[in-house]
């Protein structure tokens, strides 16, 4: 490989990183102006395997759609705060990984605040030249209500 070739892949691949990183962005700041479309607008058309804390939770060949974004927002009662922290990005040819530390705060319809941490992961593809996430797995080792009790496993 020559240099030019070499420096070429690489400020390609840097640009990539730069795509994944606004568009994990982007995704984050959806949820935090509860903007179904925005955040559907990340994610590719077929995506198929989409999970978070209940009730917003698909595995399979399942379509996300945009009533169940919203159902998924309906559990939260005003701002949801969202940030990302340690973001890494592996990018291979046309598919990439995104990893990263999510905070999420906020106050369920309960009435109950909630500080949420997760390690999500991403799956991502590329699309006519842009990067759309194709998965996605949000594990919630750390939940943490109004009570101050920690909750180590989200499932019914």
């Amino acid at each position: 490989m020559t240099t030019d070739t070499a420096r070429s892949t690489d400020i390609a691949r840097r640009a990539d990183e730069a795509q994944i990183r606004e568009l994990l962005e982007d995704r984050a700041a959806a949820t935090t102006k509860r903007d179904a479309r925005r955040f559907l607008a990340v994610c590719a058309p077929d995506l198929v395997d989409f999970s978070l804390a209940p009730p917003l939770q698909f595995t399979g060949p399942q379509a996300l759609d945009q009533q169940a974004v919203e159902a998924w927002y309906a559990t939260w009662e005003g701002p949801i705060e969202v940030s990302l922290t340690q973001v890494e990005i592996t990018v291979g040819d046309d598919v990439a990984f995104g990893h990263s530390i999510n905070r999420m705060h906020g106050t369920k319809t309960d009435g109950s605040e909630v500080e949420l941490w997760s390690r999500a992961t991403v799956g991502l593809r590329k699309i006519d030249g842009t990067w759309k996430i194709t998965h996605t797995h949000s594990s919630v080792p750390f939940l943490m209500d109004g009570s101050g009790r920690a909750a180590l496993d989200l499932k019914p």
